[in-house]
């Protein structure tokens, strides 16, 4: 085969997979999606420059993409950085104010900027938010215990549409605002299942660092209900971290949001396999 005829090859599957996609394209278009991203896709430049591609070419052909970050592991080195000590309560970070001011400018500044310039330099639109702007995400206080850990009571949805009005991309730092102007940290999961029962979105993908829900063998289940994930969770086949995601998308789903995805975020082009192809790279649970 002379190099001619393999490029010429090459170009033909590429516009092969472009015709495939057209049915999605075409369910999607003008749909919203919130993506809560977290681990492996923030942990190195070549992830992230990938997650940024795809997230500015679901833009391109008329998807509303809502990114909602995480940052726990940037926010321990920067305590760590600057000797301020904190705690754990039932596996949850205590927030005083000091811990508090280094989650406000991590998620805030750090973390969110960084992702708003990788999807910039990939031609998106993005623009950086915390739930503090416009009172987007109004909290109440979680548990006393833990101090400034918040609770999303309401989002304000507004300020996101008037976004997607301009064809911009919001990027959410889980920040939260209560009584007086009150700073509140609010756990990433939580935030985007909360930022998506707002909108009604379409599809919540949750980014994670494992292939999906498995069962009982082991093995990754393409699909479940709310009913077969609530039976997973009390007979034990769910647990641990994976707890508090299935309880995001469930709460998400009572919510009104079409379905959840439980993503391999490990997986090159996750969020385009999942919405544009048979193929998905992970778990959609819905709720029959």
């Amino acid at each position: 085969m002379t190099a001619e005829t393999a490029r010429t090859r090459d170009w033909i599957a590429t516009a092969r997979t472009l015709s495939e996609a057209l049915p999605y394209l075409q369910r999607y278009d003008g749909a919203t999606v919130v993506i809560k991203l977290g681990g492996h896709a923030m942990g190195s430049d070549d992830a992230m420059r990938s997650f940024a591609r795809d997230v500015a070419l679901m833009s391109q052909v008329g998807v509303n993409p809502v990114i909602v970050h995480g940052g726990g592991p940037a926010i321990n080195e920067m305590l760590g950085k600057l000797d301020i000590k904190f705690s754990f309560v039932n596996g949850k970070r205590v927030t005083d104010a000091a811990v508090m001011d280094v989650v406000e400018m991590v998620l805030g500044g750090l973390i969110n900027k960084r992702i708003v310039a990788a999807i910039n330099a990939e031609g998106g639109r993005a623009v950086g938010l915390s739930g503090k702007d416009a009172n987007l995400m109004v909290c109440t206080q979680a548990d006393p215990a833990l101090g400034f850990v918040g609770t999303p009571e309401r989002v304000n949805t507004d300020v996101l549409k008037t976004l997607f009005g301009a064809r911009m991309i919001p990027v959410i730092a889980p920040l939260g605002v209560g009584a007086g102007g009150q700073s509140y940290n609010v756990n990433g999961d939580t935030a985007a299942g909360a930022v998506a029962a707002a909108l009604q979105a379409r599809r919540l993908l949750l980014l994670t660092d494992v292939a999906g829900v498995k069962d009982a063998a082991g093995t990754v289940q393409t699909e479940l209900t709310a009913t077969e994930i609530r039976r997973m969770v009390e007979d034990g086949t769910i647990a641990g971290g994976m707890i508090p995601k299935t309880e995001t998308a469930l709460a998400a789903l009572d919510a009104g949001v079409r379905a959840a995805v439980i993503l391999d975020g490990r997986a090159p082009n996750a969020c385009l396999l999942e919405l544009f192809t048979d193929h998905g790279a992970g778990t959609i649970i819905r709720l029959a």
